[in-house]
C-alpha cells in the first residue's frame, strides 16, 4: 500500500500541481501563522501584506536525503580530483551537478532540449544522444571528443518520449554507445542510473537490471572502475571490487536503487 500511496502522491504533485502532503502541512501551520501575525502587528505600524509561508517551519533547514544531492556532489568531487582536459555532461541537472562543476572549471552540456540561459563556465549544445549523426559533427576523428563524460539520472529516460526525444525501446543502448563514441581512450564515464528488477515505468524511466547496463558497457569497451550505491541518509556507499558480484546480484532483486558507476574506456568503439 505504501509504494502505491507514494506513487499517487508523486503523480498528483509533479504532474497535476496538487501536493496533498504540502496541503496538510500548510493547514497545520495556519493557526500559528495567524497568531504570529497578530502578535507582530501589535508592535508594528508600517505596511503589512499577507504572504503566508505555512509549511516551512515543519521542514529541515536543508535536505541531504535526496539521491540527486549525493550523486551530484560525489561526481563533481571526482571530476575536480581527476582534472580532465575537457568535461562534457549529458542531460544532468543544470541547477545541481552542472552548477557544482562550473564553480571550478569549464563544462559543456549536451541536452535533447534547448537551453536558452547563458551561464558563466557552461556551454550548451542541443543534441540527441540516441542519434549518432547528432554527435558525429563534433568529432574530427574516431578518437572521441572528450576525456571525461557524465550522464547522471539521464540514460533511463532515453527513448521514452518524456523530454521530446523519439520513441525507441533501444534508446538507452543507442545512447550508451554514443556516449562511448564521445569518450577518448582511457577517458572516464560517470554514469548514474536506477538498477533493480528490470522494467519500464512509461514514460518516466527505465529501471535496469545490472547486467543490462554492464554487458552493454563491456561490449563498448567500457570497464567498470568504481561502484557506489545510494543508501538513504548514509548517502553513497562505495563497494570494493571484491564485493561487486554479491552487490550486483543483490541489486538485481531490488525494486529500485540508484547506482553511481565510473567506467574507463579501454579501447575504441563505434556508435550505434
Amino acid at each position: 500500500m505504501k509504494p502505491l500511496l507514494i506513487k499517487v502522491q508523486w503523480l498528483l504533485a509533479t504532474q497535476f500541481g496538487f501536493d496533498p502532503l504540502r496541503l496538510l502541512r500548510s493547514l497545520r501551520g495556519l493557526p500559528q501563522y495567524l497568531r504570529d501575525r497578530h502578535s507582530f502587528h501589535r508592535g508594528y505600524r508600517g505596511p503589512l501584506r499577507w504572504m503566508p509561508c505555512l509549511h516551512d517551519r515543519f521542514e529541515e533547514g536543508g535536505t541531504t536525503k535526496s539521491e540527486y544531492f549525493w550523486q551530484d556532489l560525489q561526481v563533481a568531487q571526482w571530476i575536480h580530483a581527476s582534472a580532465p582536459q575537457r568535461h562534457v555532461d549529458v542531460g544532468s541537472r543544470v541547477d545541481g551537478f552542472v552548477a557544482h562543476v562550473a564553480s571550478f572549471r569549464q563544462i559543456e552540456v549536451f541536452d535533447v532540449r534547448p537551453v536558452s540561459s547563458r551561464v558563466p563556465g557552461v556551454t550548451f549544445t542541443q543534441a540527441d544522444l540516441m542519434d549518432g549523426a547528432s554527435i558525429a559533427a563534433l568529432m574530427d576523428s574516431g578518437l572521441g571528443y572528450c576525456d571525461s563524460l557524465s550522464c547522471l539520472h539521464t540514460l533511463e529516460h532515453f527513448g521514452l518520449g518524456r523530454y521530446g526525444d523519439p520513441i525507441d525501446p533501444t534508446g538507452y543502448a543507442r545512447g550508451l554507445a554514443n556516449l562511448a563514441a564521445l569518450l577518448q581512450p582511457n577517458g572516464r564515464l560517470y554514469l548514474a542510473t536506477p538498477l533493480g528488477r528490470e522494467r519500464v515505468e512509461f514514460n518516466a524511466n527505465w529501471v535496469f537490471a545490472p547486467n543490462t547496463i554492464l554487458n552493454c558497457a563491456q561490449k563498448l569497451g567500457l570497464q567498470l572502475d568504481r561502484l557506489h550505491s545510494f543508501c538513504g541518509e548514509a548517502g553513497l556507499v562505495e563497494h570494493p571490487k571484491t564485493e561487486w558480484s554479491r552487490v550486483l546480484d543483490w541489486l538485481a532483486i531490488q525494486p529500485y536503487h540508484l547506482v553511481v558507476m565510473q567506467f574507463v574506456k579501454s579501447e575504441k568503439r563505434g556508435a550505434l
